[in-house]
């Protein structure tokens, strides 16, 4: 066996931000007295060990094999309550020991019967498996990860004391172009009203058709309101060729997120390039390097190998491709691994993520508005509010202590 940690994918941005200095302005982190509750990352044994070298099984369990189930609480700005009980229960996926022989030797039991377990392999991370997670970060994204929608509302001048004027401007030509991008590169003329939740939601319709040389602009493809004169099967809503042609344009904006994730402005003109530049310097300038400090939490999460990010966001999906990819996140979040609300909602949103990557995971929400915390009360994640920069310093301080 010869284990290696998966790659760290390096963030590449538009725009080089300084390394974030702690201020004055922003509250120090509590070392004492937090009630976070969750162990250590990757330190899942409780128990103590014994004149063999063994670490003693827990009442109920076996060596090697500990989960933990949360209970729920009500959270203050920045904290988290999340408790679990001291004796573990049998899981037959889950591999954690003291003992390095043992250890591999439950990894190679594992790996040897995946297939009687019933275990799927996902596209994560490289050599990362299903059961190799240990944690998944459930991230809103206005306002928790981004400064965008509170611009054109004005409440982010309001709350921090900026000029509502030139936030207000800063916020209208992100949004021009944000719609620009959806509407001229990722179809959101076409799909605004066939939203989806997933990216792969009509991926059984699609035939796998050559697309290279395929005219989106020519093949009857008008929306859901588009009229065929060849029958039901052609350029009705719900049609075979209309299902169809719909498959397509997801591929095709899959592919084009994938191609241009780390590269926005190649999607760009010249001068909507400078424009985004000048944007995205003055917003995170604005907003006292908001996105900078937030990209700190994601891109330690990221290089864990065991964790994951995944994007839950109210915007249609569409729109929040184009926010990810004109916020310089595209390298963050891989298209998979974002999923819009919009339709059906943060706590259905949430529990299809349970259904792809299992109950064996811990979850953690991270958001600002009372739909994620509610969400996550509903099944019983913990959850942690993003209000201020100081809980965003805080939640950073606290993944490097481990506390989640």
């Amino acid at each position: 066996f010869v284990f290696s940690s998966p790659a760290v994918t390096s963030y590449t941005s538009q725009v080089a931000f300084p390394p974030l200095a702690q201020t004055s302005m922003y509250s120090a982190f509590p070392q004492t007295g937090q009630t976070y509750g969750l162990p250590p990352f990757g330190a899942l044994w409780p128990g103590i060990k014994t004149e063999t070298g063994l670490p003693e099984a827990p009442s109920g369990g076996q060596p090697g094999f500990l989960s933990f189930s949360a209970a729920y609480t009500s959270t203050q700005p920045g904290q988290l309550h999340y408790s679990y009980p001291s004796q573990g229960k049998l899981q037959p996926h889950s591999v954690s020991h003291d003992n390095p022989v043992i250890f591999l030797l439950q990894i190679y039991k594992t790996w040897k019967n995946k297939d009687r377990f019933g275990l799927k392999t996902w596209s994560l991370s490289p050599f990362c498996t299903d059961y190799d997670l240990e944690r998944i970060f459930l991230w809103d994204l206005d306002e928790t990860i981004i400064i965008f929608h509170s611009l054109l509302t004005g409440s982010y001048a309001q709350k921090f004391g900026k000029d509502p004027a030139t936030v207000l401007n800063l916020g209208l030509q992100m949004e021009e172009l944000i719609f620009e991008l959806a509407d001229t590169h990722l179809f959101f003329n076409d799909l605004e009203e066939c939203d989806q939740v997933h990216v792969e939601d009509v991926a059984s319709d699609d035939n796998g058709q050559d697309l290279s040389n395929y005219n989106f602009l020519a093949d009857g493809f008008n929306g859901p309101n588009s009229g065929g004169a060849s029958g039901a099967t052609t350029g009705v809503q719900g049609g075979v060729e209309w299902m169809r042609k719909l498959a397509f344009r997801y591929r095709r904006l899959k592919e084009i997120y994938n191609g241009y994730k780390g590269n926005v402005g190649g999607l760009l003109s010249p001068m909507k390039r400078d424009l985004l530049l000048r944007l995205q310097s003055e917003i995170e300038n604005v907003t006292d390097a908001w996105l900078s400090t937030a990209l700190k939490s994601l891109l330690l999460i990221q290089s864990r190998g065991k964790c994951m990010n995944v994007l839950v966001t109210t915007t249609q999906l569409v729109p929040a491709l184009a926010k990810v990819l004109l916020y310089g996140l595209g390298d963050v979040f891989p298209i998979e691994n974002i999923y819009s609300a919009t339709k059906i909602g943060k706590e259905s949103c949430f529990e299809r993520i349970v259904s792809r990557f299992g109950k064996k995971v811990t979850y953690v929400v991270i958001g600002d508005g009372r739909d994620e915390e509610f969400a996550a009360k509903q099944h019983n994640m913990p959850f942690w509010r993003i209000s201020t920069h100081g809980d965003l310093v805080s939640l950073h301080q606290a993944l490097e202590l481990d506390f989640l």
